[in-house]
């Protein structure tokens, strides 16, 4: 059969040739694409690749290359665009679906990278970078679960280390690196939590969670009212924002709890400050840094009160939380010494002195360790039972009453055992008063010097009963007590 003409109009005529061309062009454009590509210049590998889906916008390849080349870029999310327009115009195309799960996978979306890798496995069974990545997805949803749990238990650490593993495949994913950055503040890692939060805020400005991480790291440093401007614009971009709205109102409570109890303190209520620093404590657990210092404000408040013990066991809750607070370390040095706990009193004393070598902090240690050394020696104060400020008066009715319960005379009766105590306590009593009683013995000793090589009571030629004697002007000659018939009293009577 002979063929037959067809006549086409010459407009369909034109327009056919403007599609050839157009696709001829846009083949031109990809292949000047590629080749920019294979010389890693990605930049301008886009920049054609753009111009080719300009000239064919229904190729699904082009979209493909664009996708390749904005992941190169780090543009994941602009790339999971191309890639899902790829495989809406060719849903075989299998290059397309890899796209698109390695961009779910780098943006953090692990399931729905795990169906996109399973579309990949039916169009190629065998497909080995798909096996190996949906292997990875799965991996990733375990580990999300797992720092879901963690965190849940407030174990960051464990969730900082399921987020880095997470974020070697996810490297795009701010919910990740937000998760990472919220637990490295709540561990006291402020610097790398903000160096996150930062590098987030250099690409989103807006991002609240971004927002809201910055300000809890302000907060935990007791920046609290810079905190609370990042707290409020955190709000601002996302007003249902949970943690944000609880952090903003922790801030302004702990700041005002805070203020209260310093001016009960600063109007001597130490009773009504305690008890207001108590309240604060209890507002943030996790607000180290703020809460060391309301334990070692609360410590003050107790030593003013005479609470010794709570107030060093409030001195140590501080020190346990920031373990470089001096101050802590000063106020339960000095209730140490106000304990006579000098062993304590130094080696704080000593930590304090390291970290900062003061003339002030030298002068502290020195003379904690000089407390240290007297108190190892006999106190001659205690043995006759007066103050270390006591008057001359004191401490001679001391020692006349220490003497005379003493003195071996009053206790002839008693068992050999007794007796031999008694006799100690006897010649303790003199040599204490031996010491006290001599203006300059008494100054050398207060002073912690070495009495023993400078006519102190060496033990060796001290007779308590020659001081006994002198003391009550005796002559010598016998020496007894007689029991009184009304009171039971001891007097006593040099024969």
């Amino acid at each position: 059969m002979a063929a037959v003409d067809i006549d086409v109009p010459v407009e369909m005529e034109t327009q056919i040739h403007d599609v050839v061309d157009l696709e001829r062009q846009a083949e031109g454009f990809k292949e000047q694409g590629n080749a920019f590509y294979c010389n890693k210049d990605y930049s301008e590998a886009f920049n054609y690749y753009t111009k080719a889906i300009d000239a064919s916008p229904k190729t699904a390849s082009y979209y493909g290359n664009r996708a390749a080349t904005l992941m190169m870029l780090c543009r994941f999310r602009e790339a999971l665009e191309d890639s899902q327009q790829a495989v809406r115009l060719d849903d075989c195309f299998m290059k397309g679906h890899l796209r698109e799960a390695k961009c779910h996978l780098s943006l953090g979306n692990a399931m729905a990278a795990g169906r996109s890798f399973q579309k990949v496995l039916e169009l190629e069974p065998s497909n080995r970078e798909a096996l190996q990545e949906n292997k990875n997805a799965s991996t990733m949803m375990d580990l999300e679960r797992m720092a879901e749990s963690s965190f849940e238990k407030r174990d960051f650490r464990k969730v900082v280390y399921c987020m880095d593993r997470a974020l070697g495949w996810a490297s795009a994913c701010h919910r990740f690196k937000i998760l990472k950055a919220e637990c490295l503040a709540l561990l006291g890692r402020y610097p790398e939590a903000q160096s996150v939060a930062s590098d987030i805020l250099r690409m989103d400005s807006t991002n609240a969670d971004a927002l809201y991480v910055r300000g809890l790291c302000l907060y935990y440093e007791d920046c609290i009212d810079k905190a609370v401007q990042f707290f409020v614009q955190a709000l601002k971009m996302a007003p249902d924002h949970q943690k944000a709205r609880l952090a903003c109102r922790n801030a302004k409570a702990l700041k005002a709890k805070k203020e209260e109890g310093n001016q009960m303190f600063k109007t001597c209520n130490y009773e009504a400050a305690r008890q207001l620093y108590t309240e604060a404590l209890a507002i943030d657990p996790n607000n180290i840094k703020t809460n060391a210092k309301l334990y070692c404000n609360r410590a003050t408040a107790g030593a003013k009160l005479k609470k010794l013990n709570q107030a060093i066991d409030d001195c140590s809750s501080a020190i346990k939380l920031d373990d470089t607070y001096i101050k802590a370390y000063l106020r339960r040095a000095q209730c140490y010494m106000d304990t006579e706990q000098y062993e304590e009193a130094v080696r704080d004393y000593e930590k304090v002195y390291h970290t900062e070598k003061t003339s002030e902090h030298k002068h502290l240690l020195k003379n904690a360790q000089l407390e240290l050394k007297k108190s190892k020696r006999k106190d001659y104060y205690k043995v006759l039972g007066v103050a270390k400020h006591a008057t001359d008066d004191e401490i001679k009715k001391a020692y006349r009453k220490r003497a005379l319960m003493h003195h071996p005379d009053r206790h002839s009766s008693a068992t050999p055992e007794i007796q031999k105590e008694e006799e100690k306590k006897f010649k303790e009593v003199g040599e204490a008063f031996t010491v006290l009683s001599d203006p300059k013995k008494k100054v050398r000793y207060d002073n912690g010097h070495d009495l023993d090589n400078d006519g102190g009571c060496d033990g060796r030629d001290f007779d308590a009963n020659n001081i006994f004697r002198a003391f009550f002007g005796g002559q010598g000659g016998g020496f007894s007590f007689d029991s009184s018939p009304d009171n039971g009293n001891f007097f006593f009577q040099f024969g």
